[in-house]
């Protein structure tokens, strides 16, 4: 080993630009900022969405249509899923755990029991909402329908 050979620790060098360190530099006198306005300025930060004052595209773009803020989103799981739960782990009882531990729920998501498919066996289930046809499907068959609160 000798003074030729010698190079920095891996990762102790930085391949950066250095600005605003003289014209030699390549990026010297006005330090990439351009000449004149708000971004040339100490200070200056912009707004999301800022276009230099032209119409933003956000605002350009043609809306339509009506979104209620107040709507509640549930995720469906249908009876057929909950009958592939009950044949594959036999379960007597499904909950939110149940569906979250199984990936069918989220952590805050609300949960709608759905009416597609056939249930089979007695089964307690508990959810935030059911529909009209899965709530007699599952009374039908001896079970039980809970709504969360």
């Amino acid at each position: 080993m000798n003074l030729s050979n010698l190079k920095p620790a891996e990762g102790s060098v930085k391949n950066r630009k250095r600005i605003g360190r003289g014209t030699g530099s390549g990026r010297g006198g006005t330090s990439t900022r351009g000449h004149k306005g708000a971004g040339s300025r100490s200070g200056y930060s912009s707004k999301v969405g800022f276009e230099g004052g032209q119409m933003p595209l956000q605002r350009r773009t043609p809306k339509s249509g009506f979104k209620n803020f107040n709507r509640v989103e549930y995720v469906g799981v249908n009876l057929d899923v909950l009958q592939g739960l009950i044949d594959k782990y036999s379960l007597q009882s499904i909950d939110l755990e149940v569906l979250r531990k199984h990936g069918l729920a989220s952590k805050s998501s609300l949960v709608k029991i759905l009416g597609r498919g056939e249930l089979t066996a007695k089964v307690q289930i508990t959810a935030h909402a059911f529909t009209a046809a899965a709530k007699s499907a599952i009374e039908a068959k001896g079970g039980s329908a809970e709504i969360l609160s």
